[in-house]
């Protein structure tokens, strides 16, 4: 009885290894290549579950992956054109698309493929890259240069069962020593652009400094001409009336001008003289306070006189058409009762005043 158990669960256990050993599961993410004695008999692409001869011995099965794969290379120092150095990350996405050719060409290994994969990027971006000038590598042709390391790597990886997808490049940064060069003579650039700047806007600061300046001395030449010009104006009208008051009474003048003269010689206590009386100094001194007759004859009256006219102001932009012109009204000013004060520009005349009528 023992015995027939014994041999029972030994057919069992040998069922059960001959059924588990010809059944083998493919998923979504592989393909299987099933090989007999070493020579490919099958490939398997489909998810499922297949059967095969029994037992590892006869026919065996090697898994392959069917989903993308990355490959990544990094800090790779390449050389472009004009012996400058770039440090560059880049990686490839690929596929495996013919697994017999990926089998025979690359034993089914994701190590052997990648060491082809890494030699075959590394050539491609060295080439893209020794093709450009310096600056090309950090311009707008980056999308270019990863089309041409797809199609330079593509062919050479199409040979081991291997479809190139994409290629991308994450980084190009200037290698160490070129570094230190780049940013030295970018410094010297900007440092000559500023000093360009500056001289520029010294240059004008200088030209608007001398048309203020110069503007300065001919609105001043002007002004002083102006006050000038009215002073003597008003000099001559205050002699021609001091002429014509004393053409209408000469006596009261010459009365008038010798109480002005006694105020002020006399103007001090302790004042000593030493005159002859007979002098005309002393003509009213002894008048004993009388006033001379008055006088019965008067000149023409005083006619009244407009005053100059002040020079009309320029209408031209100031500083030489430079666009700075002084165009804000001065402010109104308003008092404690409420009123509002005006002040003018400074270039209007004054009302001109008429004199009082004389009476005949």
């Amino acid at each position: 009885m023992t015995n027939r158990l014994f041999i029972l669960g030994a057919v069992i256990v040998v069922a059960l290894y001959i059924l588990f050993s010809s059944l083998y599961v493919v998923d979504e993410r592989e393909q299987a290549i099933v090989t007999r004695f070493g020579s490919i008999t099958d490939v398997r692409t489909e998810p499922g579950i297949y059967f095969k001869i029994p037992t590892d011995f006869v026919d065996s099965v090697q898994i392959i992956e069917d989903r993308l794969l990355r490959y990544d290379i990094a800090n790779m120092r390449v050389q472009v054109s004009g012996n400058a150095f770039y440090q560059v990350d880049a990686f490839l996405t690929y596929r495996i698309s013919n697994a017999r050719l990926f089998r025979e060409r690359a034993t089914g290994q994701l190590s052997v493929a990648e060491d082809r994969i890494g030699a075959s990027l590394d050539a491609a971006l060295r080439q893209v890259y020794g093709l450009r000038e310096f600056s090309a590598a950090l311009s707008d042709q980056r999308a270019q240069m990863m089309r041409e390391t797809a199609e330079l790597i593509r062919p050479d990886l199409a040979e081991l069962g291997i479809d190139v997808i994409d290629v991308r490049i994450l980084r190009t940064d200037l290698d160490e020593d070129v570094s230190a060069t780049t940013f030295e003579r970018m410094r010297a650039e900007r440092l000559a652009e500023a000093a360009l700047l500056r001289a520029r806007g010294e240059e004008q600061a200088q030209s608007l400094r001398a048309i203020a300046d110069r503007q300065s001395v001919e609105i001043v030449a002007a002004a002083t001409r102006d006050a000038e010009i009215i002073r003597g104006t008003g000099d001559a009208e205050r002699n021609r009336i001091f002429a014509a008051a004393y053409g209408q009474d000469p006596e009261f003048f010459e009365f008038y001008r010798s109480m002005e003269s006694y105020r002020t010689a006399l103007a001090k206590t302790g004042t000593t003289m030493v005159l002859s009386p007979d002098s005309a100094f002393f003509r009213y001194f002894g008048s004993n306070g009388e006033l001379p007759a008055p006088s019965t004859t008067f000149a023409t009256p005083i006619a009244p006189q407009t005053a100059p006219e002040a020079a009309t102001p320029s209408t031209e932009p100031a500083l030489d058409g430079l666009g700075i012109e002084e165009t804000v009204a001065p402010p109104a000013i308003t008092l404690e009762d409420g009123s509002e004060l005006t002040p003018t520009i400074g270039t209007e005349a004054p009302a001109p005043v008429e004199a009082p009528a004389t009476s005949q």
